[in-house]
């Protein structure tokens, strides 16, 4: 039912979106060049890596050795406000209809943070990653990563029908209050390195 619920929504969602999707992908060709996609490997379900794609919001910035500049250096005011909006996260829809994602479910993170999960954290790739999910709604990058996977793996323990279309609900309200954006002093949230315990 979920990924019914996941396919039709997402294809509803493209196509009452595409207008949207359109005229953002011309501002960022016009504004940051190209190429106007972000598309990285993360882990899916049970681990499995897979393509996520989403709005690009930084420049290819690079230092006079030739390193690239941090993440506050090279996002553009553009690049902040798709953040702040999470419109920077409507490819992912594509992601959702191929099966990739969900709607609803723990964040994608880092292939790279496979390997720094405690067991019980590990969890979090029992189901599909979603476009939000329930640390999303309750403190996104505010939180530490210990709260946040903890939430993650609260989800995986308690998903329901009904508690996606409250995340949903609850998604649209906090994007509109534009809240728990970023950790202070970052884009986003520090990287994790471990499990504190």
């Amino acid at each position: 039912m979920k990924r019914v619920l996941d396919f039709f929504v997402a294809l509803f969602g493209s196509l009452f979106l595409a207008p949207i999707i359109l005229m953002l992908s011309i501002i960022i060709r016009f504004k940051l060049g190209a190429p106007i996609l972000f598309t990285q490997i993360r882990p899916g379900l049970n681990g499995q890596p897979f393509r996520m794609i989403k709005f690009r919001t930084m420049r290819d910035s690079i230092d006079a050795n030739g390193n690239s500049l941090s993440d506050l250096e090279r996002i553009t005011k553009l690049g902040a406000f798709l953040r702040a909006t999470s419109l920077d996260e409507l490819p992912e829809l594509w992601n959702v209809l191929k099966g990739d994602m969900s709607l609803v479910g723990p964040r994608p993170l880092l292939m790279e943070y496979l390997e720094l999960y405690s067991t019980e954290q590990a969890r979090r790739h029992e189901v599909r990653p979603g476009v939000t999910g329930w640390a999303q709604v309750n403190g996104r990058n505010t939180i530490s990563w210990e709260e946040k996977f903890k939430l993650d793996v609260w989800y995986v323990d308690n998903r329901s029908l009904w508690l996606d279309i409250k995340i949903l609900f609850m998604t649209v309200k906090k994007v509109f209050k534009r809240e728990g954006i970023s950790a202070e002093g970052h884009v986003t949230i520090e990287k994790f390195k471990g499990s504190s315990k």
